[in-house]
């Protein structure tokens, strides 16, 4: 049986999916809350997603934290400061654990996706994801054959 793919997500396809109910950002968590994808996270990126949801007024009380599996917070070393090519040294975080844990960084964030020539890192956008072939199928999608 092959492994449950993984993830990293940037804080804005939760703030996405908040907004947009019915979106790609949406239907990753979706199926993370289903367990057919693994939301890859550690303190750093954890701390961040909720401190910026919870300024949001019309988000502040979205449910995120069942997100956020024990058994799927990586504890090992990331290294942001090698990521300095990415722009916004916040966006750093999230890229760096992608990097360490092996998992793809979901992101709409311009200033990710414009260094994707510059890392082996993949990073894609909620509905590139959905179009990868690891990728689990979306309820409004057919199974690929």
């Amino acid at each position: 049986m092959p492994s449950t793919p993984a993830v990293v997500l940037d804080t804005n396809v939760i703030v996405a999916a908040g907004f947009q109910p019915g979106g790609a950002s949406a239907r990753l968590l979706d199926a993370i809350r289903a367990g057919a994808l693994r939301l890859v996270w550690d303190d750093a990126t954890r701390r961040e997603t909720e401190r910026i949801v919870r300024r949001i007024p019309p988000l502040a009380g979205m449910r995120i934290e069942d997100l956020y599996r024990p058994e799927d917070r990586y504890d090992g070393v990331t290294d942001p400061a090698a990521f300095a090519f990415v722009p916004d040294p916040d966006d750093r975080k999230f890229l760096a654990l992608a990097a360490a844990s092996g998992a793809a960084l979901v992101t709409l964030d311009e200033h990710l996706l414009g260094v994707r020539a510059e890392t082996s890192v993949r990073i894609v956008t909620p509905r590139e994801f959905r179009d990868l072939p690891s990728a689990p199928p979306a309820s409004d999608t057919p199974p690929r054959g």
